[in-house]
């Protein structure tokens, strides 16, 4: 495995600034704070950077403001042109952006290249819905006046985004602000901020005007962000992570009556019927639970598979999980990375012991990996049995965990049972049967016969506690959009 940071990536890094970005100026922190930023395979500091205090969060709220009123004024062909250019710098700095991903996060190389490719993609679709917005104009039922219904950006708005998925967490909140006129202040994760920074600079050599987006790292978030969402002059929250910060977030929120989107905690069922491709289940399986060393809230966390072919479906996937590599994101071949810190090791081995203990069988896998780095083994799990907190709580590592069912009613009942409802996957062959679990699953995605769901082009977001709002699709920019109504009498 490799230990050291080699020659390009230390000259990526260095290519990072460690600074603030606000008001179109890199800035040191308010007493020249710092912080240091860890490669999770090794435990080595990689960057040191300014630490935002909850003054440097307001300054860059000031700025913010200051800029909004020009922003919202600016023509939607330019703010489209900007984001498009923005799309373009990414393509051209891909593997700079993939691999620092690799670096501050753990995730493989591979897929660090595939988050940049979905990422980019927000920049490119809210490019062109920035020229889309529209409204109404006509006559109302009485005849006594005309209705003009037009649309304006919301203003400004405060991103606090996830360490997970640092670039398209980033630009699937930045792109669709900056389309609909709104100005940001981001806060990227404290465990992975160094790719948001790294964005910056490319929306800064698109031509983003100073004060548009305003970058604050700090390793004290609720202290920084409490001040902000507490400012009269911030209109929007939008955050990713976990539903227990998100309640208190949105608890926040309601002091100043805030717009918010909210991406919480997921408990996704992954549900194979016995008429189900077993060949196509593998493989959606592989991908729902492995992609991103299962640190996804669209991560599948629950298998929930027909008894008749259970063991069929356990063995299959037990035999392409222990052919997975473990190591270093970087390393050639290597499909599971680190978990980004030894507290997610812990929190797997210990819902792996709890589903033992009540009975479960461990396939394949099972165990935190000695040495340095956080690494965790990819897992299966089989035989799960009701009241395991592997069914209940997000797992957030390479665990695959199987229980049965034995007819389509209880597999509704058990896909249903959790609080939470951001994802489901389901895999029949029967049409019918597709169209049912559609209507059925409490959910606000669905993966029919497929083990991926997330596109730019499509609304992300759940029901029950896993969110409020939409992120990406038509209806991602009208998070950031408040409709004003006018009535011009006829007379």
């Amino acid at each position: 495995m490799t230990t050291q940071i080699a020659p390009n990536e230390a000259d990526l890094l260095e290519r990072v600034p460690a600074q603030l970005y606000i008001a179109g100026e890199w800035t040191d922190a308010e007493g020249g704070r710092t912080f240091e930023v860890r490669d999770p395979a090794t435990n080595a500091v990689i960057r040191t950077i300014a630490d935002a205090s909850p003054a440097d969060g307001i300054r860059a709220l000031d700025a913010a403001v200051a800029a909004q009123d020009a922003w919202a004024a600016t023509p939607p062909r330019t703010r489209s042109d900007i984001l498009r250019r923005a799309f373009d710098l990414v393509q051209e700095h891909k593997e700079d952006l993939a691999l620092l991903m690799t670096i501050e996060m753990g995730k493989p190389l591979a897929e660090a290249r595939g988050e940049v490719a979905y990422g980019g993609e927000f920049l490119r679709w809210f490019s062109e819905e920035a020229v889309r917005i529209s409204g109404r104009y006509g006559l109302n039922p009485e005849g006594t006046g005309r209705m003009v219904v037009s649309q304006r950006p919301v203003g400004p708005s405060f991103f606090i985004t996830p360490w997970n998925f640092p670039f398209a967490m980033a630009t699937r909140k930045i792109a669709p602000a900056l389309a609909a006129g709104c100005t940001v202040v981001i806060k990227p994760p404290a465990l992975t901020p160094l790719t948001t920074i790294f964005f910056t600079t490319l929306l800064e050599k698109a031509g983003l005007p100073a004060g548009v987006v305003n970058v604050v790292a700090t390793s004290s978030s609720s202290k920084l962000s409490a001040p902000i969402i507490a400012d009269p002059r911030l209109r929007k929250l939008s955050f990713t992570g976990s539903t227990e910060v998100g309640r208190k977030l949105i608890e926040q929120a309601a002091e100043g009556v805030l717009r918010v989107s909210m991406e919480l905690g997921g408990n996704a069922p992954f549900v194979v019927f016995d008429d189900a491709d077993l060949d196509k289940a593998v493989d959606g399986a592989m991908l729902a639970k492995f992609r991103n060393i299962g640190q996804a809230c669209t991560a599948a966390n629950r298998f929930i598979v027909h008894a008749d072919v259970a063991d069929d479906f356990a063995r299959r996937v037990t035999e392409r999980v222990q052919a997975m590599r473990i190591g270093r994101g970087t390393e050639d071949g290597v499909a599971i990375g680190p978990l980004i810190d030894e507290d997610a090791v812990a929190k797997a081995a210990e819902l792996v012991g709890d589903a033992v203990e009540r009975g479960a069988a461990v396939l394949t896998g099972g165990n935190a990996l000695e040495g340095e780095g956080s690494f965790f083994e990819p897992t299966v799990v089989s035989g799960v049995a009701a009241g395991s907190a592997i069914l209940r709580e997000e797992i957030f590592g390479p665990v695959l965990a199987i229980a049965t069912f034995q007819d389509e009613e209880e597999a509704v009942r058990l896909a249903n049972d959790t609080e939470y409802g951001l994802v489901s996957y389901v895999f029949t062959e029967d049409l019918a049967r597709g169209h049912r679990m559609i209507d059925a699953l409490e959910t606000g995605m669905m993966g029919l016969n497929v083990g991926v769901v997330s596109n730019a082009a499509a609304p992300f977001g759940g029901l029950k506690q896993s969110g409020i709002g939409r992120e990406g699709g038509f209806e991602g920019i009208h998070e950031f959009l408040s409709t004003k109504y006018t009535l011009i009498p006829t007379d």
